[in-house]
C-alpha cells in the first residue's frame, strides 16, 4: 500500500471522505510588478511662536477682622451640641378620667330612655369600632312586654343586611324552639342580642365581639330588660352567657347548663345557639332539656 492510498484509507476512517485533486493543472501566472508614483516632496514645517500677553498676578490683601480667634472657634465648637435635637411633637394626652366619667355619664343616660329614645340611641350609636363597618343596626324584635326574652350574641351577616335578629336557618330554628315552649316571634318573645352591631374580622367574616364591644353595648341591652320586665330570660351561647353573668371567657357552655342562673334578678337559663345546634343537630335534645328548665322558670309566674 503506497502513502497515497494510506492516506486514504486513514482519512475515510476518520469520516473524512475523499480526498479531491484537480485533473487540470492550474496554469502559471506571471507576478506583476506594479509601480506607484513617486511621493511629492514637501516643505518643512517651519514653528510658529504665539505672543502671549503676560499675566499680572492680583494680590489679595486678606481681612483679618472677618476672621474670628481661634480661642472663640474652640468656645463655639465645646458649646455646640453633640447631635442635632430632634423635633418632638408632644402627642395629646388623653384624659382617661374624663373618658371614664362620659361612659358612666351616657350609661346613666341610657337607663332613662323610653323605647323611641332608645332606638334612636341604637341607629345613632358610635361608641365602639362596630359602627364603621355595619349595613344596619340589629335592635331587637317582638312583643316589648313578653315574658320570654331569647338574647343572642350579635348580628350576622343577613342580620346585618335585613336589621332583624336571627334570620335565615339559624332563625327558622330558634322559631321552631320558641313554638316549643308556647311562644312566637313577636306574641309574648322577644329576640335581642349583646351586640347591635356585626363585628368581623380583617376577611370580612363573622367573629366574636370583644369585651371591649361587650362593654360598649350592653347598657342597651341592660335598658331593654328594664323596659320589657320579662319573666325569664334564655342566654342563646356561649357569648350571651358569659357577657351576662361576666364569667371568665374560657368558661364552656356544658358547665352553664342544668342551673337556674339570676341576672337583674331575674332566672337566667343558658342553652346553646341555634347555629351551634345547625352544625350539631345531635345535641338538640340538650338544648330542649333547657328550655323545659325555663319552662319550669316561667310556669309559676304565669300562674
Amino acid at each position: 500500500m503506497n502513502i497515497s492510498t494510506r492516506r486514504t484509507t486513514f482519512l475515510e476512517e476518520c469520516g473524512v471522505g475523499p480526498l479531491w485533486v484537480r485533473r487540470y493543472a492550474v496554469p502559471y501566472q506571471e507576478i506583476v510588478q506594479i509601480e506607484y508614483a513617486p511621493l511629492e516632496t514637501v516643505a518643512p514645517l517651519v514653528p510658529v511662536v504665539a505672543t502671549v500677553e503676560p499675566i499680572t498676578p492680583t494680590v489679595v490683601t486678606p481681612v483679618l477682622s472677618q476672621i474670628p480667634a481661634v480661642d472663640d472657634m474652640m468656645t463655639a465648637w465645646d458649646n455646640a451640641p453633640s447631635s442635632v435635637p430632634a423635633v418632638i411633637v408632644a402627642a395629646p394626652k388623653l384624659d382617661l378620667h374624663n373618658a371614664a366619667a362620659d361612659a358612666v355619664a351616657l350609661k346613666a343616660n341610657i337607663a332613662t330612655m323610653d323605647w323611641r329614645q332608645l332606638k334612636a340611641a341604637v341607629a345613632e350609636c358610635t361608641q365602639c369600632g362596630l359602627c364603621h363597618g355595619r349595613e344596619h343596626t340589629v335592635f331587637g324584635v317582638g312583643d316589648e312586654s313578653a315574658k320570654w326574652l331569647f338574647i343572642g350574641e350579635g348580628p350576622g351577616r343577613e342580620e346585618d343586611r335585613q336589621g332583624e335578629p336571627f334570620v335565615g336557618p339559624a332563625g327558622k330554628l330558634l322559631d321552631n324552639m320558641l313554638a316549643s315552649v308556647g311562644v312566637k316571634r313577636g306574641e309574648n318573645a322577644y329576640i335581642a342580642n349583646i351586640v347591635k352591631c356585626r363585628s368581623t374580622d380583617d376577611n370580612g367574616r363573622d367573629r366574636t365581639p370583644s369585651a371591649e364591644e361587650v362593654a360598649a353595648c350592653l347598657p342597651y341591652l341592660q335598658r331593654q330588660i328594664a323596659l320589657i320586665q320579662p319573666t325569664v330570660l334564655v342566654a342563646l351561647g356561649k357569648t350571651a352567657a358569659l357577657s351576662l353573668l361576666a364569667l371568665d371567657p374560657t368558661t364552656p357552655v356544658s358547665t352553664l347548663r342544668g342551673t337556674v342562673h339570676r341576672y337583674a334578678g331575674l332566672p337566667l337559663v343558658v342553652t346553646y345557639h341555634p347555629a351551634y345546634l345547625l352544625r350539631k343537630p345531635s345535641e338538640k335534645a340538650k338544648a330542649w332539656d333547657d328550655l323545659c328548665l325555663a319552662l319550669r322558670c316561667y310556669a309559676p309566674a304565669a300562674e
